[in-house]
């Protein structure tokens, strides 16, 4: 428990790979933004339907927001990310502070389903080693339980990218509803578009076209692709999974998926599967052959 206080807690590690930006504690944040003028009403309340919602899965506790790292600053001209201050980072505030404040929704939503995911650590040679996530598992000699899906697929059967699928489905209905109630609407620069519709999970096929048109620096470009990437990497693979094996069920796949995620238990959502596709359907989907004997692959 000491060892991996303590890599939790070395924030370097990770903001070292960033030089060129500054980062600040997600509260530490919308209290700066809050004193400016800016309404954070928005997030807050999306944060409080975030709770409700996630109780039902069986997560008990959010990711303390003193513990989200934000990129608010940077001295790299152009500047752009995702899940950091969205618009360009060489001022003190948003220039969007609505999308601002979803895409921080949206990517907090995410981690608390990741931070809330079953884990389960042994010892070796005196390191902590995950042998389990959610439910996805590892060998401590590092073999994972589910293989890489090829290069170009539109399924999945790939545990990592399932559970990071589920977290962003979830996370993205959550800012969906937040930006109905709140009044949001969708921006009118295609940029602010495409962001908008990242956010709230309403992108279409035609917007990954629209997203490899995107012009201007290089930073815009980038992450116009990186969205685009990632829509067809993890979201729209996740979406092909549930019509594959819940057609119609969606919904009610996606909730037991979730379930198992927090509990790291299977047993309910590989009943669920069994109904309906025969015995051992989980096992089948996604266990290679190598997990048990490293010498064979998938």
């Amino acid at each position: 428990m000491a060892a991996l206080a303590a890599m939790r807690m070395d924030a370097p590690a990770l903001t070292g790979k960033h030089p060129a930006h500054v980062f600040r504690p997600l509260s530490e944040m919308l209290s700066r933004w809050a004193a400016d003028g800016i309404d954070t009403t928005s997030f807050h309340a999306g944060v409080e339907n975030a709770k409700r919602r996630y109780a039902g899965y069986g997560l008990t506790k959010m990711l303390p927001l003193d513990r989200v790292l934000v990129g608010c600053e940077s001295s790299r001209v152009g500047a752009l990310a995702v899940i950091t201050m969205y618009g360009p980072m060489e001022r003190r505030n948003p220039e969007c502070p609505e999308l601002a404040l979803l895409d921080l929704l949206r990517a907090y939503a995410h981690d608390c389903l990741h931070y809330g995911s079953r884990r389960r650590y042994v010892e070796v040679a005196g390191m902590p080693v995950r042998t389990q996530y959610g439910i996805n598992y590892r060998r401590t000699t590092g073999q994972p339980y589910s293989a890489v899906d090829q290069r170009g697929s539109h399924h999945t059967r790939n545990l990592g990218i399932v559970m990071e699928g589920a977290c962003d489905r979830e996370a993205r209905s959550i800012t969906r509803q937040t930006a109905e109630r709140s009044g949001v609407a969708e921006p009118s620069d295609l940029l602010g578009a495409l962001a908008f519709r990242d956010v709230t999970g309403t992108l279409t096929e035609e917007d990954a076209r629209r997203a490899a048109g995107v012009v201007g620096s290089e930073e815009k470009t980038r992450y116009a692709a990186a969205l685009s990437g990632y829509e067809k990497g993890v979201n729209r693979r996740y979406a092909h999974f549930l019509e594959e094996f819940a057609p119609g069920e969606e919904v009610e796949c996606h909730t037991h998926l979730l379930a198992a995620i927090i509990s790291g238990d299977v047993t309910a959502l590989g009943a669920w599967l069994d109904e309906r596709h025969g015995p051992d359907t989980f096992t089948g989907l996604f266990r290679t052959p190598g997990y048990f004997n490293p010498g064979l692959t998938a």
